[in-house]
């Protein structure tokens, strides 16, 4: 089955050339030229991965991605400008998968979303249990009030579902099956990014700080996901996971 992109950029010659591209390398493209008119057929029937600019007229890339993400976990790219630092670090916040600076070069466009698309995949392979799923006794993982399965691409809080980007769930995962133990930030940038993607330290902030805010909208007293400054990351080993 043909993958489809979504392009949202209000530049026609980003739009025409991106599009010649990607359709050469055998991608379906669907093109919109402002967050409004994209959101609306993104809703509707989304693609299976979006790549969006951030300065859009009648709704920018920032308002389309929050947007979005109230429907829906599709993979997202941000095409971002160098003087928008700040909005990198909002957009993973955000839930973006990815993002890469303008001017940028067709190629590294299309290595990441190759890379973002094979790491989705494999989640995706993994719950239909067609892909290599890990062994019986970690393929449900239970962390005091944490249920993670990875064949099902399910996280349970308390009793309570927890929707994850595929990043934030690899990351979760890789934190939660060595409870206690610390992981650096470029352990877990190994666990939730291919080789071929450079990404600095914070991003992986970024996507620890979402991670916690998606599990204290749940539960308030969540505190489960530990920083041990200057180290990294751990999950708790309590028995209440708080």
């Amino acid at each position: 089955m043909t993958t489809t992109i979504a392009l949202v950029d209000d530049d026609r010659n980003i739009l025409t050339s991106v599009t010649i591209a990607l359709e050469a390398e055998g991608f379906r493209v669907r093109t919109y030229m402002d967050g409004a008119s994209a959101l609306k057929a993104l809703t509707d029937k989304p693609a299976d991965l979006a790549v969006l600019d951030i300065k859009m007229p009648r709704m920018d890339g920032m308002e389309l991605l929050r947007k979005l993400r109230q429907e829906t976990d599709m993979p997202v790219i941000f095409l971002t400008s160098k003087d928008e630092e700040i909005d990198e670090v909002l957009g993973l916040k955000m839930g973006a998968d990815d993002y890469i600076g303008k001017p940028f070069s067709q190629r590294l466009l299309i290595e990441r979303i190759r890379a973002v698309l094979r790491r989705y995949e494999a989640v995706g392979e993994r719950a239909s249990g067609s892909g290599e799923a890990p062994n019986n006794e970690d393929a449900v993982i239970e962390r005091g009030k944490l249920l993670l399965d990875t064949n099902r691409h399910l996280v349970k809080w308390d009793g309570v579902t927890v929707n994850l980007t595929v990043t934030e769930f690899l990351i979760l995962e890789a934190l939660a099956l060595h409870p206690g133990h610390v992981k650096s930030r470029d352990q877990l940038m190994d666990a939730a990014y291919s080789d071929d993607i450079y990404v600095d330290d914070r991003t992986i902030d970024s996507h620890i700080k979402r991670l916690r805010k998606k599990f204290r909208n749940k539960d308030k007293s969540f505190t489960a996901i530990e920083t041990l400054y200057g180290v990294g990351y751990r999950f708790s080993d309590s028995d209440d996971g708080a």
